[in-house]
């Protein structure tokens, strides 16, 4: 879906599209381009384009993460959760926590500016986050794994506390959420999925072009293997 190449005019160009990535040549509607600037390899703007928009979302539109607060990332070495916790810094969070499967994942995002790592299995959840933020709950905490951990997650939300869900890569479903449950500390429940807004407003624009210019000044690492 996504794709960096040069157009006809000689511009050097990301773009999204539905098909058609594989290709020596493809169509991209002018919405969905935009300009790639010097010093941004092309493997890390592909790595932006889904992830960065994602990450990106989750904590502006979504979360709308505010300074000072504390945001836990969970899977937090992968593509969108790697440049979450970096955009969760540069937007002022107060306190990044990570969570990870293994001693190396959370070593990599203390790395890339966590102030915690922990591991985020459902089991001890709630206590592991608590002592990560020095025995309070959480404001924001953005889960892309679902199950068991999600159910977790809620308890280790704070006062008008927001969990965004925008992935289940544990292929397990998470339980219901009684409406009461919230209330008793107001806290939210919010989902979210990329294609929904790039079908109404392009995946171009602002927000794309400031993912560019963070990774181009270097404030912003994207997850590029080899």
């Amino acid at each position: 879906m996504e794709v960096v190449g040069r157009t006809a005019d000689g511009r050097r160009v990301l773009g999204y599209v539905v098909q058609g990535g594989y290709a020596a040549r493809t169509v991209v509607p002018d919405r969905d381009l935009v300009a790639l600037p010097e010093g941004v390899s092309a493997g890390e703007a592909l790595a932006l384009l889904v992830q960065g928009l994602t990450a990106w979302h989750v904590l502006r539109s979504v979360a709308r993460v505010r300074p000072g607060e504390s945001v836990v990332v969970h899977a937090a070495a992968g593509g969108t959760g790697s440049l979450a916790v970096q955009l969760a810094r540069e937007f002022g969070a107060g306190r990044v926590i990570a969570t990870a499967s293994s001693e190396a994942k959370r070593a990599f995002a203390l790395e890339l500016g966590a102030d915690a790592a922990i591991d985020g299995d459902a089991e001890g959840y709630r206590e592991r986050v608590l002592d990560a933020n020095q025995g309070r709950p959480v404001d924001i905490i953005l889960d892309a794994i679902g199950g068991p951990v999600l159910d977790s997650a809620l308890d280790a939300l704070g006062y008008l506390g927001r969990l965004v869900t925008y992935g289940a890569s544990s292929r397990q479903a998470a339980s219901a959420v009684a409406p009461s449950r919230l209330a008793v500390e107001n806290i939210g429940v919010a989902g979210f999925w990329l294609i929904p807004l790039i079908t109404r407003n392009g995946a171009g624009g602002p927000v794309l072009e400031e993912l560019l210019d963070l990774t181009a000044r270097r404030r912003l690492r994207p997850l590029v293997e080899p």
